[in-house]
């Protein structure tokens, strides 16, 4: 079956030839839009918007699951919160051992983790948010208590330690936000100090980056610090590419195909969600659970929407942007990955934190 690397090699071929369709290097599977948070920067998802009929049943991740794997071998799980599904013990060793995805990255909050040490054999990534090390400032960005802020921060403490054990690599996903950028260094600091990854995304609002952000010299100045302290060897799970495309908001090519998402239901956003939810003629959706492979749903997509847009001027989410820029700047994909540790040890390729 189609894997990530086999699939990058197929996308340079179509790019070659002026196919912006893209196979997908990962999948990100919403596992369910339930969370135990409340981040004020998160429009989607949040414990006051759970919506109980967001839980796929174990037997529907099975079905929706099997068709994933016929598009890629490598698999990210999110929500919401993903350990919040009742199942989620169950659903990782069925992903890594019945259907044999080659990678398995979960993106988490944290909280949860001591109730659910069983999932970690499992995956080869855990991408765990942390937009201050302070919990007294955290508390108010993810809408919790300082005490549950503070529990967050000692879990990725205790199972930074516990990496090697686990045979999985833990990456934080740290938030740029107005509110935050004077305490963003602290987090790679931390990071540097706990044998982690880090990646930094700007908040985004309506798919676009917060205005604060992009008229800020504070958000250009420490951007400007990352890319140096990435050169200097810091543990920045970024490419050089990716932070210069955020120090000015510049263009890039987007193949949001590389990437897609799968909601909890089934339905396979195309070409991506921030174009998908407008409503318009040019996005829509497919329930995998309809079809039998993931060829036979992007044919039917394309077929119905058309080849998915190329420039992008919206989101600079991470998530967006890097497995673009990897696939159409090859050169630069070789050269992080002969350069730079964390971008082997991250899959910077598929590094999809959102």
């Amino acid at each position: 079956m189609p894997g990530a690397r086999s699939n990058y090699l197929r996308n340079l071929v179509k790019l070659a030839r002026g196919d912006s369709l893209l196979d997908p290097l990962i999948v990100t599977y919403y596992v369910t839009t339930n969370c135990n948070l409340n981040c004020i920067y998160c429009e989607d998802f949040g414990s006051r918007l759970n919506d109980p009929s967001q839980i796929p049943t174990f037997e529907e991740v099975r079905e929706v699951l099997k068709v994933i794997r016929t598009g890629s071998d490598h698999l990210l799980l999110t929500g919401g919160e993903p350990l919040t599904h009742p199942q989620i013990d169950y659903i990782l060793p069925y992903a890594k051992e019945e259907l044999g995805f080659k990678q398995i990255t979960m993106l988490s909050n944290g909280l949860l983790l001591p109730q659910h040490q069983a999932v970690l054999p499992h995956l080869d990534r855990l991408v765990i948010s942390i937009d201050s090390i302070e919990a007294e400032v955290w508390h108010r960005l993810i809408g919790t208590t300082v005490k549950y802020a503070q529990k967050i921060l000692d879990n990725v403490v205790h199972y930074a330690a516990e990496q090697k054990k686990y045979g999985l690599q833990i990456v934080v996903n740290c938030v740029l936000t107005p509110q935050n950028l004077d305490s963003a260094w602290d987090v790679l600091e931390f990071c540097r100090a706990h044998n982690l990854l880090v990646g930094f995304s700007p908040q985004a609002l309506h798919n676009w980056p917060a205005y604060e952000l992009l008229v800020s010299a504070e958000f250009k100045t420490l951007v400007e610090k990352l890319i140096s302290a990435k050169k200097a060897g810091a543990p920045v799970l970024g490419s050089l590419a990716y932070l210069e495309t955020l120090s000015d908001f510049s263009t890039y090519k987007c193949y949001p195909t590389t990437a897609p998402r799968v909601m909890p239901d089934g339905e396979l956003i195309y070409p991506c969600r921030p174009v998908e939810k407008e409503k318009d003629s040019f996005g829509g959706s497919i329930n995998l659970k309809t079809v039998q492979s993931w060829d036979q749903a992007i044919s039917s997509l394309e077929e119905q929407f058309g080849a998915p847009p190329i420039s992008c001027t919206s989101c600079y989410q991470q998530c967006y942007i890097e497995p673009s820029l990897m696939q159409a700047q090859p050169l630069d994909y070789l050269t992080e990955l002969v350069k730079f540790s964390p971008s082997r040890k991250g899959s910077l390729a598929t590094h999809t934190p959102g």
